[in-house]
């Protein structure tokens, strides 16, 4: 009997340790939550608030208004629904409009955590679907933030935000300005801002990181004046606010377009029209066209993205930059981003037994240089044939078509965004990167080609340690790239250098600034040999100097 006592009081005791180290309620500007706290097996501590509103259900087609806040103690243990999108085939809507909340993760060691580094997630999803969750397989979602939070001793904030037509249909005028999505975003890093302190944050030391739509989103972020002081550093993964598919030039075509879906006039009476529709038939009239040809490129097809409004984007994002001269910036894409484009414009790319025709190679580039006419598609073949000699292969040319996606749609933007951040800096610093690691699609798909790089989101996994949550799917080199990543991310948020913060790099990484562009190779075996300079300079100089310096032969869009 007293054994059994010893042992009850033992466990009391333990019970009562786990949940000692924890916030308990936590108060915010719209009233008291409470999350959960969780014993970590490496003797650490983590409170999680899932679902914690920052602002009020949205009007169609307004900005976020705060929260009227609530009575009690908000119980915030379960996310809260992704915002209205539509379906992969876009034939049926899921989500709701009430979406507008924020997930939290506070590390702990043996004392509650204080003036924490935070760390704001933005998810990707061509402006068109995404959740700050992410993808869930068993329960385990791909934007869970306990892994980052905890290796990194930082909090991890992801955030909904409006996408498709409810985020950014626009007129282009007044009266439907657009940038809805932009600024739900704005609203949450505003909110995290006010309130973090009392989640053991540091509100004067906030990093925005997102991929693809999100690290687009996290450079609109930078360069609108809206955001002053609100945060410190960004980090964008294949995107930035110069992508060609980041902007919308001539938003009314389309917004012309859903009206005559939904019955409305295409006159002055149009946005009033369209603010009376039911949220998920807007989002239905939002489809857009997901049938590609080297001809018609996907690319071309995301037409629900930003706009200049002239107001959270006054001009166009290449005239802002000096609204980012005091931000720490990390921005980088995946060695063959493009990928995910190209193959669908090209399918024949992914087929190792059948011949890609240089034809399509040619067509494609014809469609991305459009403007230049003939000229242009000529010095744009010129360029990537160049080492071809007389008798290519197979797999050269495949990859060609992989790189052109990649050196139009990700890469040259990046480049070209690092170009102008690093000449407007003051105190802001500049990094630059390029993620190698091999796919590991190619491993469960064998129609995938073997010669694959890194595809468009393979970063996410190793970013936010799965490799470690789910330790059974991975080797351990994947673990070593996981704890690289989430090192040097982590070290930037804390510092604003990504070699200084705690956690251990493998290489120094040095900044864009430092003679010769250099960038840092991410992948399992990094060592010394993986600072490198001038990322495809060649490709870079045709498209941002060669290629507009031809005249223009037809009407842009």
């Amino acid at each position: 009997m007293m054994t059994l006592l010893v042992i009850c009081v033992a466990v009391a005791v333990f019970l009562e340790a786990v949940s000692a180290v924890s916030l308990g309620v936590v108060s915010t500007e719209g009233g008291l939550v409470e999350g959960e706290n969780l014993y970590l097996t490496s003797g650490r501590y983590m409170d999680v608030f899932k679902g914690i509103p920052f602002a009020d259900v949205p009007g169609i087609f307004e900005k976020p208004k705060r929260h009227p806040g609530w009575d009690g103690v908000l119980t915030t243990k379960d996310y809260k629904p992704r915002c209205l999108q539509l379906n992969t085939p876009m034939t049926a809507t899921s989500g709701s409009n009430d979406c507008l909340y924020l997930n939290i993760w506070v590390p702990h060691g043996a004392q509650v955590s204080t003036n924490l580094p935070v760390m704001v997630w933005i998810y990707g999803g061509g402006f068109l679907v995404g959740s700050s969750m992410g993808g869930n397989f068993l329960h385990n979602y791909m934007y869970d933030g306990e892994e980052i939070a905890d290796r990194g001793d930082v909090i991890v904030v992801s955030l909904g935000y409006r996408v498709g037509t409810l985020g950014f249909l626009s007129t282009g005028q007044s009266d439907l300005p657009g940038n809805y999505g932009l600024w739900d975003q704005q609203a949450a890093i505003a909110w995290v801002h006010r309130n973090i302190r009392s989640f053991g944050g540091d509100p004067n030391n906030i990093t925005l990181f997102g991929e693809s739509a999100g690290g687009a989103s996290v450079s609109f972020q930078t360069l609108s004046p809206h955001n002053k002081g609100l945060f410190r550093r960004a980090i964008s993964q294949s995107g930035v606010a110069l992508c060609p598919w980041s902007i919308n030039e001539n938003p009314r075509r389309f917004a012309e377009e859903v009206a005559v879906k939904l019955n409305c006039s295409t006159d002055s009476s149009m946005a009033a029209c369209l603010k009376t529709i039911d949220p998920v038939r807007l989002t239905m009239a939002g489809t857009i066209n997901n049938q590609s040809s080297p001809a018609h490129p996907l690319v071309d097809n995301l037409v629900l993205s930003a706009v200049v409004d002239g107001d959270f984007l006054p001009d166009h994002p290449s005239n802002l930059f000096h609204n980012a001269a005091e931000i720490d910036y990390i921005a980088g894409i995946n060695n063959m981003d493009g990928h995910i484009f190209t193959v669908v414009d090209i399918p024949s790319i992914n087929s190792m037994l059948v011949d890609t025709p240089i034809d399509d190679l040619k067509t494609l580039l014809g469609s991305y240089t459009k403007d230049k006419g003939e000229a242009g598609m000529e010095k744009a073949f010129a360029t990537y044939s160049n080492s071809w000699g007389t008798n290519p292969s197979r797999e050269t040319i495949k990859k060609a078509a992989v790189a052109i996606g990649t050196d139009y749609i990700f890469l040259v933007p990046t480049q070209a965004a690092l170009y102008l951040h690093a000449q407007h800096a003051t105190t802001g610093r500049t990094y630059s990167y390029l993620f190698s690691q091999p796919t590991r699609i190619g491993s469960l798909i064998s129609s995938y080609p073997d010669w694959m790089g890194a595809d468009h989101g393979d970063d996410l996994q190793y970013v936010f340690g799965k490799p470690f949550s789910t330790p059974l799917g991975y080797s351990s080199k994947y673990r070593d790239l996981s704890n690289y990543m989430i090192a040097y991310w982590t070290n930037f948020a804390k510092t604003g250098d990504p070699n200084q913060g705690g956690s251990a790099v493998p290489v120094t990484w040095p900044k864009f600034q430092s003679g010769g562009d250099p960038y840092l190779e991410i992948r399992h075996d990094m060592g010394h040999g993986f600072v490198h300079e001038n990322m495809r300079l060649r490709f870079v100089h045709f498209w941002a100097s060669v290629l507009p310096s031809l005249p223009n032969t037809t009407k842009s869009e």
